[in-house]
């Protein structure tokens, strides 16, 4: 039997509302024609990603004008705001240009340095997760929470974005991970997070990402009960750009081996 979903709070209305809105826009062009350009740090931007980002901000930004937007593709206003919106119109911009359907809509709201709530939207698998602090979360209508395994020999570990990683002595730490566990995946983007939050696999481990990639799956995963910092067992914030996310038995030990390696 489902758990009854709690009220939502008008900010995760209109950020469920935005999330919806893009992926309408992001379904009509994967299989279609779209222009692609490199940005100055050579990562690709898709008309797709302009006009999601463009739609999700008209939407925030006429419920609530006085709130900072950060976004990946039009950058950051109102630094000084007390709320502050982090937007990633389509994670997996790469996969995206290459027709992979591993690529979502990120959307997540800030308070004072705290991240309040989080909506994901993995459009092609028809997926919307969100999370609000003190509320749960949720996939589908159906709570979420991730998984009690406590040994890491039966556990499932997912990798993604591991170059820095590898460039460091945590390549060692990590192929020891690799070793122990039961089953090693590399799902991916906003799908492995997805998993994590609904018990599915038990750790996430990445390195190479930003804020905007993983503030919502951050809410998520921790409002499923596990838990989620960088490799140095810092929550997540503005200047995030690794993972270990993982349930909440697991995760101490998980960071003992990989703590330091990277920021």
């Amino acid at each position: 039997m489902r758990s009854a979903e709690p009220a939502r709070s008008r900010e995760l209305e209109i950020a469920i509302e935005a999330a919806l809105a893009a992926a309408v826009i992001s379904r009509r062009y994967f299989n279609g024609n779209f222009s692609v350009s490199i940005k100055h740090d050579r990562t690709p931007v898709t008309q797709a990603d302009v006009e999601c980002e463009q739609e999700i901000r008209r939407i925030i930004l006429d419920a609530f004008p006085q709130h900072g937007f950060y976004g990946e593709e039009t950058g950051r206003t109102r630094e000084h705001a007390e709320y502050l919106w982090l937007v990633d119109p389509i994670d997996g911009t790469k996969g995206f240009v290459r027709r992979y359907p591993f690529f979502s809509t990120q959307i997540a709201l800030m308070k004072a340095g705290e991240l309040l709530l989080g909506v994901s939207c993995g459009t092609m698998f028809e997926e919307l997760a969100w999370a609000e602090r003190g509320h749960g979360a949720w996939l589908n209508g159906s709570k979420l929470a991730v998984s009690t395994i406590d040994n890491a020999q039966r556990a499932a570990v997912s990798t993604g974005n591991l170059k820095s990683l590898a460039q460091s002595d945590g390549w060692n730490a990590l192929a020891g991970i690799v070793a122990d566990a039961d089953r090693i995946r590399g799902y991916g983007d906003f799908y492995h997070y997805h998993l994590l939050a609904s018990g599915k696999i038990d750790v996430v481990i990445e390195s190479d990402v930003n804020i905007l990639d993983i503030a919502a799956l951050s809410v998520i995963v921790e409002e499923a009960g596990g838990i989620f910092t960088n490799l140095n067992g810092e929550r997540a914030n503005l200047a995030t750009r690794s993972v270990l996310a993982a349930n909440a038995i697991l995760h101490p030990s998980y960071l003992e081996k990989l703590r330091g390696f990277v920021t």
